[in-house]
């Protein structure tokens, strides 16, 4: 029901054309994100209480799939509002702060941009320098975050802040809520190769000042952070971006199967050429696999079940098959693979991130023998 439902939203409200207008001029599209929310598409990681429809990841995992089937632009926008902000929010936030921001991800999508990474801080995110120093009545930042994706659009940039002594690592940080346009934030704008849309940006923090129940937990919260940035959040984010790239394989694959059979060459269909052919079959079947390890996954984390090593396998496989599979179809294309005319050019800049997003695949490497317990 919520794959079909989407899909008309998709098709009525994010044909082709304006898919391929937004990536052009790295638009946000908020009248279509509005009405996704108006929908209560929000809502999927929403509890009742707060105006969601309950805890779905399998249903989340499906709406990414299909949104990202068709625009980034659409599609890291719900991300941000439902994993981002609803996810974390009811996961990690204290019970005033669920009662205030949990019923504006349901009925309005507020979305949350990640302000994790920084210059010199990739993978070691327990090293980050940007600071926060608190007294009694607010707390300040300073500092700089890199690779914030949709902090424009953004209702507060979810910020990893050092809140303590360095050499402390993980016993001093803490998550700070900040609006983007609080005095003393700058956004710079990022000129990336694909993920149009919402944007990306550097985040320079000076002297910035909000009030102490921004701190994420309440005031409670402070030198919390780690325990709360490496909860079930962090493990469903692995699923999310594995979504991502399951949407855009699927996309391609989909372009790939129709051209094969309107392109004509030597007379005939380019499918009834075997190396074609063959190459069809390769990716239909890397996708198959890539769809089951996905929501594999989405339904160990939808039951409550341990999940760190079959997200981390999850996203390991289907970004890197999923980059293999639109790299596949472009070949299908051929030379039309490579002009902007032609969604299959999309795709692949999409694509190409994904190994690297929410977790490089050596690091997923690592995670995996770790979890395993593999000896060192």
């Amino acid at each position: 029901m919520i794959r079909n439902s989407l899909s008309a939203f998709v098709e009525n409200e994010m044909p082709r054309h304006l898919a391929q207008k937004w990536d052009k001029e790295n638009h946000f599209p908020q009248d279509v994100f509005n009405k996704l929310a108006e929908l209560g598409w929000m809502g999927l990681t929403v509890p009742e209480e707060y105006g969601g429809s309950g805890r779905d990841i399998l249903g989340t995992v499906a709406a990414i799939e299909e949104l990202c089937s068709r625009s980034m632009a659409v599609a890291c926008g719900y991300i941000q509002s439902t994993c981002y902000a609803g996810l974390n929010l009811v996961e990690v936030a204290s019970e005033e702060q669920k009662a205030e921001l949990l019923p504006k991800v349901a009925a309005q999508g507020l979305m949350f941009a990640y302000g994790i990474s920084e210059p010199d801080v990739g993978s070691d995110v327990a090293s980050v320098r940007t600071t926060a120093v608190k007294d009694s009545e607010r707390v300040v930042i300073n500092g700089n975050k890199r690779f914030c994706s949709g902090a424009a659009i953004s209702d507060y940039i979810y910020t990893l802040v050092r809140s303590g002594p360095a050499e402390d690592r993980y016993k001093n940080l803490s998550l700070i809520l900040i609006p983007p346009t609080t005095p003393g934030v700058l956004l710079e704008p990022q000129d990336t190769m694909g993920l149009k849309g919402g944007g990306t940006f550097d985040v320079t923090f000076t002297d910035v000042e909000v009030p102490l129940k921004n701190i994420v937990g309440g005031e409670e919260g402070w030198n919390k952070g780690w325990s709360k940035l490496v909860g079930p959040g962090l493990e469903i984010e692995k699923i999310e971006v594995a979504a991502m790239a399951l949407g855009i394989a699927r996309a391609a694959v989909d372009d790939a199967w129709a051209y094969s059979q309107e392109r004509v060459q030597f007379g005939k269909p380019i499918c009834t050429i075997q190396s074609i052919r063959h190459m069809l079959a390769d990716v239909k079947t890397k996708l198959e696999a890539c769809r089951m390890m996905t929501y594999n996954a989405a339904r160990l984390a939808n039951e409550g079940q341990p999940v760190g090593v079959q997200a981390a396998m999850a996203k390991l496989f289907v970004c890197d098959t999923a980059r293999d599979i639109v790299l596949t179809c472009q070949q299908v294309f051929g030379a039309y693979g490579y002009v902007k005319d032609f969604d299959m050019e999309r795709y692949v800049r999409d694509i190409l991130v994904m190994p690297i997003l929410g977790g490089s695949s050596a690091i997923q490497k690592n995670n995996i023998c770790n979890l395993l317990k593999l000896p060192r």
